[in-house]
């Protein structure tokens, strides 16, 4: 039988994860130059529809469809979404409807490759930038998404899920692995591919609107309780833990990071604000019904500081991750998966582990590990490839004349503001007044 309850609090969940995107795209967009804001928002806005099609063609069947080989990816079973008017998935508190669950985990895959947009941010053609998208979702997410996500038994009777969640038994409640530390990985292999922009990092870039960014920041943190608790798929009591969890790490994470800019460059920022928030709601992912909140609050802390530190890796290193998805995403994941290990309590959700500070030893920590390992190769190696093969062939990254003039113009023959002047009226009278003039009208000669 449906529980409404839980189907309700999960299409309520699904509505939060898809609102994430557009607030992805503000946050993006306000933190890149007015030449570049309508693209870098194209290239997140577009994943929605790209990816929303994938998924019901052939995504959804092999993320969460029966396993088809060793764990690695699901069956065709699902495709065209067949069968899911009438299926259900969960038991008990937490059975809700098939088509329901399937929208909520499309939002995952959204997000994950919208998150790529910000690496190679002010850069990209747009064709082919939409081809990546496809066939990372297809190559890279899918099979991720089974590993992680996919239990077995899940969506029906003798159902296979993939090997991290239950070969492995690594724990990752809403996407530390498939969506983080993934999307951290992939930024790094797509930016090695592309290469810098022109005059990084001798040109300074700053970011145009930061008004927008902390808007972006806000609606991110807005729709990460649904991420986050959405992932319980029920009002349950794991849902309220996550809640918790991710508020607590938040706010803690935009401390860690304002402190760190004060003894590091003399003065907090909005940006840092903006960033630290992002940071410790990434590092709280796949731990967020696992841990007491003060297990939160420490991965919040820790989240926050290590990011603010690891944007700095880019300088050192030479890579031109625009936006920085690497340090914060990815370094953030890393983190979360890590402590998880250390703070995890079977008291607060039996269906989790002990980590190392609660008795279990370190068995569970290097479950951990290996989860992270196994994402961050598979995620790097292949998306290098794709990435590799469609700038080879079609090209990915615009002309240097295109860059040079912004890609908002060369690419979609838009911008983002328009500073022209209004002309009202006949000729080319203008608004305003001249000099002279106390009625705005031209005066006769």
């Amino acid at each position: 039988m449906i529980d409404t309850g839980s189907t309700a609090w999960v299409l309520a969940s699904t509505a939060l994860v898809m609102l994430m995107t557009p607030g992805l795209a503000l946050f993006y967009g306000g933190m890149v130059r007015t030449k570049a804001v309508l693209n870098v928002m194209m290239t997140s806005f577009v994943c929605l529809a790209v990816v929303g099609v994938l998924w019901v063609v052939y995504g959804y069947s092999l993320a969460f469809g029966s396993d088809a080989f060793a764990g690695l990816v699901g069956g065709f079973g699902d495709v065209g979404l067949r069968h899911l008017d009438t299926a259900v998935v969960g038991s008990g508190p937490t059975a809700i409807p098939a088509g329901v669950y399937a929208m909520f985990e499309l939002m995952f895959a959204v997000i994950t490759v919208a998150l790529l947009a910000g690496a190679v941010a002010e850069r990209t053609r747009f064709w082919p930038w939409t081809l990546f998208v496809l066939v990372w979702v297809t190559l890279v997410y899918l099979p991720e998404a089974h590993w992680v996500f996919a239990l077995d038994g899940a969506t029906g009777p003798g159902s296979v899920g993939g090997w991290i969640a239950n070969r492995l038994h690594a724990l990752d409640f809403a996407g530390g692995t498939a969506v983080e530390i993934n999307s951290g990985a992939s930024a790094l292999a797509l930016v090695l591919v592309v290469g810098r922009r022109r005059g990084w990092p001798r040109d300074p870039v700053r970011p145009h609107n930061l008004p927008s960014v902390l808007l972006g920041a806000g609606l991110l943190w807005f729709g990460w309780f649904g991420f986050n608790a959405g992932s319980a798929l029920g009002a349950t009591p794991a849902a309220g833990t996550a809640l918790v969890s991710t508020m607590t790490a938040g706010a803690a994470a935009v401390l860690a990071w304002l402190v760190v800019e004060q003894i590091r460059d003399g003065r907090p920022t909005s940006l840092g604000a903006a960033s630290g928030a992002v940071a410790g709601l990434v590092g709280i992912t796949p731990a967020c019904a696992y841990v007491e909140p003060l297990g939160a609050l420490l991965i919040g802390l820790a989240a926050g500081a290590i990011c603010a530190s690891a944007v700095r890796l880019k300088f050192r290193y030479g890579f031109d991750d625009s936006l920085d998805v690497v340090a914060v995403h990815g370094v953030g994941g890393l983190v979360g998966m890590l402590l998880l290990g250390l703070l995890a309590s079977v008291a607060t959700n039996p269906a989790g582990a002990d980590g190392l500070f609660y008795g279990g030893g370190f068995g569970q920590l290097g479950r951990q590990a290996v989860a992270v390992v196994a994402v961050l190769a598979w995620s790097f190696v292949v998306t290098a490839l794709i990435a590799w093969v469609i700038n080879r062939t079609i090209g990915l990254r615009v002309d240097r004349e295109v860059e040079a003039e912004g890609v908002d113009e060369g690419e979609h023959a838009e911008s983002g503001y328009d500073f022209s002047t209004v002309v009202v009226g006949h000729g080319s009278q203008r608004t305003g007044s001249l000099p002279g003039s106390t009625t705005g009208a031209r005066p006769r000669s």
